[in-house]
């Protein structure tokens, strides 16, 4: 009679299922177990506290994948307006009659809001994926303007009623993206999407080949998407995670990842009022490029691994272990080594990111800094194996006049003029290859010591 009347067997306090963030054991903490966190939280930091940082960053990496011309650059970068294909008159001024009524929702820049209630959308049609056609037949038309008129008027939905079909929300979703004041992927991206979609591999003599290179297209994606304003990076991923489970159940509704980006390219890409014939022969490789973000979607939000590194040690890192914590941290590092990161610059270019510190305290290049000087000795590779012309003999000389005596990291600031990428070939690989070999020699020289007997000399 007492085990009935114990709580502890009522089905309804049953907890097993569910998750606890507070608990009280008496088990000794497992040290070997890490510590699970948010991986991007430091990204996200610096993304906060130094914007500028945080973009010189981002943006030096990615031309280091893709070449964009000056005005290009600026345009990506902000410094001057976007330039995109003009469009014809009449289609703006139709437009422009279609769209002057604007709602809270529909026709109004990206907000959190409205996010907020299209997401209602978002999240009734991941329910229907089976249904064929989607987002390419249209829904009725009387039922999506009662649908928009809901959804303007800020009104929370219950699309499960059956008073809507999921082909209306489809519609409308398509709708809302292409009466954004500016495309979800924004106008300063544009050609930096083009630019993307051209990544190729080299082959053996380090002539280009038709192959794309997937794995730097991913990473210029990731990179460029860190640039994207938080509340249309924020929709972006929504929807790109819809379209990529819309594409894994093609053999039910007909919809792979190429015909959702031919539905979805001009609402989320192209330029605003512009024409198929404005593209010209661009329409290709913006629906490549959209199929290929649909296809590789649940990678592309995530920071490549060697901006991770960075601003974790941006904010953890230092060049000696001086605390009490810090000594033992380096005492008890038997699982492998621990990063840490010279503290005498905030720039991204000059804070040494290539170190690691094993239990002994001693410094050497990281995997980051030996995939640096090896791409830049591939390249070196790839100019000699051009034909003779002019422009190589320059490059060549540009490679070969460096000294191998260059100033210190810690004095210089690549980011100081406005139009950094300027700078010459030549001097981007002295400050990469042969600055950072000078300066590791000399932070080794600096902060190796006599090792005593003992495990650590911290």
């Amino acid at each position: 009679m007492a085990a009935e009347n114990d709580p502890r067997n009522d089905p309804k306090l049953d907890r097993r299922g569910t998750k606890c963030s507070v608990f009280i054991s008496q088990e000794k903490p497992n040290t070997s177990q890490p510590v699970i966190f948010n991986p991007d939280f430091f990204v996200e930091r610096l993304r906060h506290e130094h914007p500028q940082i945080f973009s010189d960053l981002v943006l030096s990496n990615i031309t280091r994948l893709i070449d964009l011309p000056g005005t290009e650059f600026a345009q990506l970068t902000g410094e001057s307006e976007p330039r995109v294909p003009p469009s014809s008159g009449f289609l703006r001024s139709f437009n422009f009659l279609k769209r002057k009524d604007k709602g809270v929702v529909f026709g109004a820049p990206l907000t959190e809001e409205g996010i907020a209630q299209i997401y209602q959308l978002i999240e009734y049609l991941s329910k229907n994926l089976h249904v064929e056609g989607l987002f390419r037949v249209p829904g009725h038309s009387l039922r999506q303007a009662a649908l928009r008129e809901m959804l303007n008027a800020g009104a929370e939905i219950d699309l499960e009623t059956g008073d809507f079909h999921p082909n209306d929300a489809a519609t409308l979703l398509k709708a809302y993206l292409g009466e954004l004041p500016e495309p979800l992927l924004t106008h300063r991206h544009y050609h930096a999407h083009l630019k993307i979609g051209e990544l190729t591999r080299f082959d053996e003599k380090g002539d280009k080949t038709n192959v794309p290179d997937k794995e730097r297209q991913i990473e210029a994606f990731q990179l460029l998407f860190m640039l994207l304003p938080p509340a249309n990076r924020s929709l972006l991923k929504l929807l790109l995670d819809l379209l990529y489970h819309t594409a894994r159940n093609q053999h039910i509704n007909k919809m792979s990842a190429i015909n959702l980006a031919t539905m979805f390219a001009p609402h989320i890409l192209w330029p605003k009022n512009v024409m198929a014939s404005d593209l010209q022969g661009d329409i290709e490789k913006l629906n490549n490029g959209i199929a290929f973000l649909i296809r590789h979607s649940q990678k592309l939000f995530k920071a490549p691994a060697y901006i991770k590194d960075y601003t974790r040690l941006y904010f953890t890192g230092s060049k000696s272990l001086q605390s009490k914590d810090d000594l033992t941290l380096c005492s008890g590092t038997k699982d492998g080594p621990v990063s840490v990161v010279t503290a005498s610059s905030p720039s991204p270019s000059t804070r040494t990111v290539g170190y690691e510190v094993s239990s002994t305290c001693t410094m050497r290049p990281s995997g980051t800094q030996s995939y640096t000087e090896s791409a830049l000795r591939e390249l070196y590779q790839q100019v000699s194996n051009l034909p003779e012309s002019a422009k190589k003999k320059k490059l060549i000389r540009q490679f070969e006049k460096q000294p191998l005596q260059t100033p210190s990291a810690d004095s210089r600031t690549p980011f100081s003029r406005k139009h950094w990428r300027s700078r010459s070939l030549g001097g981007i690989i002295k400050r990469k290859v042969l600055g950072s070999q000078v300066l590791t020699e000399k932070e080794n020289g600096r902060l190796q010591s006599p090792r005593p007997s003992s495990s650590t000399d911290c």
